[in-house]
């Protein structure tokens, strides 16, 4: 196959210009980093956080092979939201949550692996900047750009329960297309079976029909069309060589979801216990592994890339 640098050479991965700036971004990565860690905090004020070390530690490396195996251009930060919807989305800045939802929908490491790769595109391809300087541009001279004064604008996406603009929640069409373009090369080449990526989708499309309101707002608004489908599969079959084995789950995986699904357990029969009685929740001050609100950057990872031919996730 011939090398050319473009979206379809999956050997350049990481050395692509993915979501380059230009006119259709106006924002450096500086500022985008610190859009994420602002809508990071709006969010980590607003939702429970799994505060499992194992879990946090299993995903954070499911999604840092990733990272690694991608074209991201920022660090990546991820955490791991309490809640029964099935969702994941990643902030402007590499700042990236997954419902523990997703992860007890998911019935392999690769199902889990294919949505995260997709949320990873969204912000490799910088669609959210993309699409913050779209709006930016229609409404030019009749709204203050976003954050001026302090203000958070845009529309408010209120469905999903964050303080989140619309634009970081739900993407255009071609936007969505290029994310399963670019997430499928991504869980390729660190080794993923890349047809997971799309029964995974298939299969939460047939969750929410058979149960409404199972999968959030946000993550059901782009679903597998039977064209994004057919597209998948042409990618997979003529730009991904086929290899002799893929990873599709770990032993792992079974762990840390059975685990996963006992602390969610554990967490409703307290809820259902202590329903009668008002309780007041604050954070621990000795919490190492929440969030007190004035965290530094300092904790946040480092981008490393792999040698080339080093694709397989670290276990």
């Amino acid at each position: 196959m011939k090398h050319t640098g473009g979206e379809d050479d999956v050997d350049a991965i990481g050395n692509r210009k993915i979501g380059g700036r230009g006119f259709g971004d106006w924002y450096s990565l500086e500022t985008e980093i610190k859009i994420g860690k602002q809508y990071s905090m709006e969010v980590e004020r607003s939702v429970k956080l799994v505060q499992d070390p194992v879990v946090n530690e299993y995903v954070n490396r499911i999604g840092q092979n990733l990272v690694r195996n991608s074209d991201a251009q920022v660090p990546f930060t991820i955490k791991v939201i309490d809640s029964d919807e099935i969702n994941a989305f990643a902030l402007p800045g590499g700042f990236f949550y997954v419902n523990s939802g997703l992860i007890l929908a998911a019935d392999e490491e690769a199902e889990l692996a294919g949505v995260m790769a997709h949320e990873i595109s969204h912000v490799c391809a910088r669609h959210q900047m993309r699409q913050l300087t779209r709006a930016n541009i229609a409404q030019l001279g009749t709204l203050p750009l976003i954050f001026v004064g302090g203000g958070i604008g845009y529309g408010i996406y209120q469905a999903a329960g964050l303080g989140l603009p619309m634009t970081f929640m739900k993407f255009q069409r071609n936007f969505e297309a290029e994310a399963d373009y670019l997430g499928v090369q991504y869980m390729y080449k660190t080794g993923y079976d890349p047809q997971a990526f799309v029964s995974f989708f298939e299969k939460i499309q047939a969750k929410e029909k058979k149960k409404p309101g199972s999968v959030a707002k946000a993550f059901a608004s782009h679903p597998q069309t039977p064209d994004r489908i057919e597209a998948t599969q042409k990618e997979i079959a003529t730009i991904l060589p086929a290899k002799a084995q893929y990873i599709v789950s770990t032993s792992e995986f079974d762990d840390v979801k059975s685990r996963l699904a006992m602390i969610e357990n554990r967490h409703k029969v307290l809820d259902q216990k202590d329903a009668s009685k008002p309780t007041l929740r604050r954070a621990s001050t000795n919490d190492k592994s929440g969030d007190s609100g004035n965290n530094s950057d300092d904790d946040r990872p480092t981008l490393k890339r792999r040698p080339d031919g080093d694709s397989g996730p670290q276990n």
